[in-house]
């Protein structure tokens, strides 16, 4: 089948104009963090969902409300505490002594923009509540099922510091996550803006430059972004090596990789790359492309052994390794 790139870019560059003025109007709120806020375009666009890390402060909140602001979306934030249950995040049947019948009272999960703050405080049972949410777009109340709004993306923090009183993620549930996000703290010129900003008699206020329709007609286009099939044995190449070091001369790192990425990171590394390239305004994904949101797509989904632990060698490590190893197209 013959593939017209230049009909393809053409057609990219015009649905991505978009891009541009919600980074403008998401830029006017957040100083700096334009990794941040470039994996909350993928995730939005990739119809996947963030796990974001990073010590408190770091406006991870900010950054959520801010997008939801900038493209008339409902938003609701939840704080995960210990005492938490699962009714609270999706709701309940409520009896009504008028009618003498029970109804379905929703619960705040019924939202475009979901802030699970500080995931790891709650149980297993409210996690897994969430992550069904996450994985069917639906949820189960009483005898009724009801879809989730599109679009519906959770962006879920979880704070590496303190560890104690906490119920860390299952690997499997980890894996729902398109993408597990590092932040780490702005540059001295950037805390400074920071600082005039948050002190300043106007804080500046996001307005809303797209729509949720917007959105979903984006995310069609993406999958119009054309993938060579020397990029897609690529992502194949680099998730096969974490799953089979030896095959790809890495012997070094079998002791180190408990297990590797499933299928779920190959998909999300293809879904992620041509998003990348949508919001670069590009019409076809190059291996910069892979290789610029692979940590983040594959962080959580490389299990090191205590092996690894003991010669202080993290998943991001062996990524390294592995694109430093495998030829590219």
């Amino acid at each position: 089948m013959e593939v017209n790139i230049q009909e393809i870019n053409e057609r990219i560059q015009k649905e991505s104009a978009f891009v541009d003025a919600l980074r403008m109007e998401i830029g006017k709120v957040i100083i700096g963090q334009k990794g941040m806020v470039d994996r909350l375009l993928i995730g939005l666009l990739g119809d996947g969902h963030i796990l974001l890390e990073g010590v408190p402060g770091l406006a991870k909140t900010t950054a959520i409300k801010t997008l939801a602001a900038s493209l008339k979306a409902l938003f609701h934030r939840i704080q995960f505490t210990p005492d938490l249950l699962p009714a609270d995040l999706i709701g309940t049947m409520i009896y009504n002594q008028k009618t003498g019948e029970f109804q379905t009272k929703q619960g705040p999960i019924f939202a475009n923009f979901i802030l699970a703050d500080e995931i790891n405080r709650s149980p297993a049972k409210v996690q897994s509540a969430l992550l069904e949410a996450m994985q069917e777009r639906q949820v189960t109340i009483g005898e009724d099922t009801y879809a989730l709004p599109r679009p519906f993306l959770v962006m879920a923090t979880q704070n590496p510091i303190e560890q104690e009183g906490t119920y860390p993620l299952p690997e499997a549930q980890v894996d729902r996550f398109m993408l597990k996000v590092k932040i780490d703290y702005p540059t001295r010129d950037e805390e400074l803006l920071i600082m005039r900003q948050q002190i300043s008699q106007d804080l500046p206020i996001a307005n809303a430059v797209v729509s949720a329709d917007d959105i979903l007609r984006a995310r069609m286009a993406v999958h119009a972004v054309y993938m060579d099939e020397k990029i897609e044995r690529y992502i194949l190449d680099i998730v096969e090596a974490t799953r089979k070091p030896r095959a790809f001369n890495l012997d070094r790192l079998t002791g180190y990789i408990a297990y590797g990425g499933s299928p779920r990171a190959s998909i999300n590394l293809a879904i992620a790359g041509k998003v990348h390239a949508f919001i670069q305004r590009r019409g076809y994904v190059i291996p910069e492309d892979i290789r610029a949101i692979c940590f983040d797509v594959l962080r959580h989904r490389v299990a090191v052994t205590y092996e690894a632990e003991a010669e202080e060698m993290n998943s991001e490590m062996i990524i390294q390794e592995i694109l430093d190893a495998i030829e590219v197209p």
